[in-house]
């Protein structure tokens, strides 16, 4: 949104926007809830959760221009068509900020109803990575912290070793060069992407994971070293670009994106997390309270000075994938969600805006079914599986209290004691659209009436 909407919303001479920032930690599916989304607000019948739809009260729906002209469009008809189309498939994720405007013509409920028309409300959704928001945590640290937080946790990870193995190439009096600082460099965000691609949740700096045209930049090019090499040449450049890359990528990124926001939704593959094992559920809780921390009102320093008087004023944590578990198991798959967020808020000592935790699946590609095993019937989920196959899966039974997940994970456990949580990977299932509905959901229409359904 430019400057001139920005007034004319001060003045009430607009009609009213609520902006809603959508981001996600690893895997979570960010892409197919924004199309699920809007295409579910545009063909309401799936959307009875949501009052507005239920009552009548959007009389209509459409995409227009977005209003800020330097960010790209979110491409909701290409990634619409690969959901739905004949041949269906998941679309590819974005790696930068997009926006996409829908507009709704709203019927005004209560005592004003009868007073005032139809008016237009606008919903700029604002796409952008999990990983740029937990970069947040970035600005009040040092170079020295921030490479003594991430060596320490870094252990066991995949990639830890091999840039472990890059470390001992060098010393601490070792003479900055800037081949020294790439092969360092590309060593950590190697391990970075192979720590997002296991589930963990916590990879910092986000723009090493997508760089778009900053890759192979200075600001891009540091990693964090041992506090043994602190008065050396290599760790005095790193330090200083650890510095531009707060200054001239993070700082920017919340002044013109983070600062604008009305509602957000974290979108979390919790299932995914669980399947790693504690320490993924811990980072994970870990990467909440980091994110509740950005959204912490009264913050001194900078990101006041930004903010301002505005504050986001709903937070969704949202558990994705629900589809994967029987619904018999989608009420523990909350709990979990919804405890993880508890002691996030506690960590972060959060109080603000109005947070909550659901599970949903963006786009449903699964049937249930009981399936028999060893004498036992158990709830199961079928799907077609990547290469094609038709499966049923049970992932096994999740915990009746939170704690039996969280409680080890805190402790630092290795693995789950006599428990064994399994993930499978699922294809949309073929299009069986009728007129009038969305794609098919979990949840989907109660998530929009937590973020949105008090404005329509």
């Amino acid at each position: 949104m430019g400057i001139g909407d920005d007034l004319m919303r001060g003045l009430g001479l607009s009609d009213p926007v609520i902006r809603l920032g959508v981001t996600g930690l690893s895997r979570a599916g960010k892409t197919v809830f924004i199309t699920s989304l809007v295409a579910n607000l545009l063909d309401r019948g799936r959307m009875h959760g949501l009052r507005a739809a239920a009552d009548g009260a959007i009389k209509a729906a459409w995409l227009q221009p977005q209003p800020n002209d330097t960010i790209p469009r979110f491409e909701y008809e290409r990634h619409l068509a690969a959901m739905t189309g004949p041949d269906p498939h998941w679309p590819e994720g974005t790696r930068h900020v997009s926006e996409l405007r829908l507009s709704l013509r709203v019927q005004p409920r209560g005592m004003i109803a009868g007073l005032r028309g139809q008016q237009a409300l606008h919903l700029d959704i604002i796409d952008y990575p999990g990983e740029w928001l937990l970069d947040l945590r970035l600005m009040d640290k040092t170079y020295r912290q921030w490479s003594d937080e991430v060596l320490e946790r870094m252990a066991g990870r995949p990639g830890a070793d091999a840039f472990a193995a890059a470390l001992r190439g060098i010393g601490p009096d070792t003479p900055f060069t800037e081949t020294a600082a790439q092969e360092l460099a590309g060593a950590y965000t190697a391990h970075l992407h192979a720590a997002r691609e296991a589930g963990w949740s916590d990879c910092t700096p986000g723009r090493f994971l997508m760089p778009g045209e900053m890759a192979g930049s200075p600001a891009l090019t540091f990693a964090p070293l041992p506090e043994g090499f602190a008065q050396g040449p290599i760790h005095a450049e790193f330090r200083r670009r650890f510095e531009a890359y707060k200054a001239r990528v993070v700082k920017p990124f919340f002044r013109n994106h983070f600062a604008r926001l009305d509602r957000q939704v974290v979108l979390m593959d919790v299932l995914g997390a669980i399947h790693a094992g504690p320490r993924a559920v811990e980072d994970m809780r870990r990467a909440m309270a980091d994110i509740l921390g950005a959204f912490r009102p009264g913050r001194a320093g900078w990101l006041s000075q930004i903010l301002g008087s505005r504050r986001v004023e709903r937070i969704l944590f949202a558990a994705t994938k629900a589809d994967h578990l029987h619904q018999s198991q989608h009420g523990r798959l909350t709990n979990i969600t919804s405890a993880m967020l508890r002691e996030a808020r506690d960590r972060a000592d959060f109080a603000g805006a109005r947070t909550e935790a659901m599970s949903i699946a963006s786009l449903r590609c699964t049937t249930e079914e009981i399936i028999h095993r060893d004498g036992e019937d158990l709830p199961a989920v079928r799907g077609t599986l990547m290469d094609g196959r038709q499966a049923a899966f049970y992932p096994g039974e999740l915990p009746l209290n939170p704690a039996e997940l969280l409680t080890p994970a805190r402790q630092g456990a290795a693995e789950w004691l006599g428990a064994d949580y399994e993930i499978m990977d699922f294809a949309p299932a073929p299009n069986t659209l009728r007129e009038g509905d969305g794609p098919p959901h979990i949840r989907l229409d109660r998530a929009a009436e937590f973020l949105i359904g008090d404005r329509i």
